[in-house]
């Protein structure tokens, strides 16, 4: 029997829980500046917390908001939220916050990795708590300043008050999710999904899929330029429409010889070999081996990381797209 998740809706959340309280947010990222600003315009009393004076600081300030150090945010907050870089929460945790801890705070994560991974162990007199906006940052502000929302998943990992799931769907509310809607979960589940993805198919296996279709076609001897275009530049459109419509739609938007040859070789591509890689990815996230072998990695500087970057960058099929980016460009309607 397939489990129904929980969600929840405008109406079943109310900022009331969180009415009041001083929100912390660290960081002025991509997520952090959207859940600020979000919050912000619901009628919350949000302050910025940031380790430097730099970019960030300022576009702050430009926003409205007077930024002050992670310390002084913490100090006088109730809620604090971490949307700092995955890597950096730990040393933020240890140093900046963790001394300022008080009995009734609350402290909440946008993804479960630290928390999941033992990187952050919080004392047991707070809340810990969980919002997972399932889009970027950008999109997160702009859906809500436009009357959407977001969905976002929700777990609580600690709940000392007994208000916790109150609380967290406040947040959520706050930051637009609601008029969307907000799947419950946990941290574990959120975070070994999200790492399964974006290695999988998000990040590694979609980028991977199209570098090697495009090599494949050149070192056959094709245009690099048409290359580019039949195996990258229309992976968009093609997303787009599942996006829209679902896999059904997108099958009845291609050609039938694009149906076909999609179903005679999609599964000789991805078979039962790559499958078993899938799963053994899958293994490494849930015993805990990749998350160790990311922290050593990036403990060294990430050279690796920067490699890759390097790779990339440096590629035939990154140097085609620069090139043909002015033609696509040129074709996009005006808005």
């Amino acid at each position: 029997m397939i489990n129904i998740a929980k969600i929840y809706t405008e109406q079943e959340t109310s900022l009331n829980p969180i009415m009041g309280k001083r929100i912390a947010v660290l960081g002025y990222g991509s997520q952090g500046r959207a859940w600020a600003l979000n919050l912000r315009d619901s009628g919350l009393d949000v302050v910025v917390g940031l380790e430097r004076q730099g970019r960030s600081w300022e576009q702050a300030k430009k926003d409205g908001f007077e930024p002050v150090s992670t310390e002084d945010a913490v100090k006088k907050a109730d809620i604090v939220i971490f949307l700092v870089p995955d890597m950096a929460q730990r040393l933020v945790y240890r140093e900046k916050v963790q001394p300022y801890l008080r009995e009734g705070m609350d402290l909440v994560f946008a993804h479960g990795f630290n928390i999941h991974y033992k990187l952050i162990e919080p004392p047991n007199f707070v809340d810990v708590y969980m919002i997972a906006p399932k889009g970027p940052g950008p999109t997160v502000r702009d859906f809500y300043v436009k009357g959407g929302g977001v969905p976002a998943l929700v777990a609580i990992q600690q709940d000392t008050s007994k208000n916790a799931l109150s609380k967290a769907l406040a947040i959520a509310k706050g930051i637009g999710a609601t008029r969307a809607g907000v799947i419950e979960t946990t941290f574990k589940e959120e975070t070994e999904t999200d790492l399964f993805g974006e290695q999988t198919t998000l990040v590694g296996g979609v980028m991977e899929l199209m570098r090697s279709a495009f090599q494949t076609l050149v070192e056959a001897g094709y245009q690099p330029e048409v290359a580019y275009f039949e195996t990258i530049n229309e992976m968009k459109m093609i997303v787009d429409i599942v996006y829209e419509k679902g896999f059904s739609g997108m099958l009845k938007a291609v050609s039938d010889t694009a149906k076909y040859g999609g179903y005679r070789v999609g599964k000789e591509v991805i078979n039962d070999e790559v499958r078993q890689k899938m799963k053994e990815a899958l293994d490494r996230i849930r015993n805990g081996e990749f998350a160790n072998e990311w922290i050593e990695e990036y403990n060294r500087g990430s050279p690796a990381l920067k490699q890759l970057m390097n790779d990339v960058d440096n590629s035939l099929e990154e140097q085609t797209g620069r090139k043909l980016k002015e033609l696509i460009e040129r074709g996009k309607p005006k808005s």
